[in-house]
């Protein structure tokens, strides 16, 4: 009895794996929808497509990661994304990582769970970075980057975040990373087109 017992619990076990929905990376083929990192498997699990909106489901701090399939900006941003959270996301406690995905915002959507999203976090802009402190079930801190976060720039955000809530709960002032101007990034890549082509000269 306890062997069939074990049978059809591993059987039920086997088909629930098989119907969950993961990916090493998301990207513009994957299906529309809310996803969570598990660091255990090392893949995005698509847990919402057609429920509502995402809502944290327990303490602790959110990175929320808003996506558009037609976004080529979103392209460039998934470059510093994935290794990020790949490298960091095993050694942050209570850190929860999650990707809303659509074609283009919440007119442009195949999930209602990231269609709604969209509309309730107000994101505008793609990609959008939000991160949430949630304490008692409530968001005690928040805060909204819209753009594309650089290699320095993610760090900054995503590991001081816990910091920066805790200062905002004791009613300190909180100061935001400083972020790249776009005159900067322009500056910066006209410098290093202009150092390739001076050392592709010398050659």
């Amino acid at each position: 009895m306890m062997d069939e017992v074990e049978q059809v619990i591993r059987s039920m076990t086997e088909k629930l794996m098989k119907e969950i929905v993961s990916f090493k990376e998301v990207g513009p083929k994957s299906p529309h929808g809310i996803y969570l990192y598990s660091v255990k498997r090392d893949e995005w699990v698509l847990i919402d497509k057609d429920g509502s909106r995402f809502n944290p489901f327990s303490d602790g701090y959110y990175v929320l990661y808003f996506d558009n399939t037609k976004c080529p900006a979103c392209r460039k941003y998934d470059k510093v994304w994935f290794p990020f959270v790949r490298q960091y996301a095993p050694k942050l406690r209570n850190y929860f990582f999650v990707i809303i995905l659509c074609e283009w915002f919440a007119h442009a959507c195949k999930s209602r769970a990231a269609s709604e999203s969209f509309k309730y976090y107000d994101v505008h802009a793609s990609p959008t970075t939000i991160l949430l402190h949630v304490k008692d079930g409530e968001v005690a801190y928040d805060e909204k980057y819209e753009g594309v976060l650089h290699d320095n720039e993610i760090g900054e955000v995503v590991l001081k975040f816990a910091e920066r809530a805790a200062k905002a709960e004791r009613g300190e002032k909180v100061e935001l990373p400083r972020r790249k101007s776009l005159e900067e990034e322009l500056i910066l890549a006209l410098l290093k087109k202009l150092l390739s082509s001076a050392g592709g000269g010398k050659e």
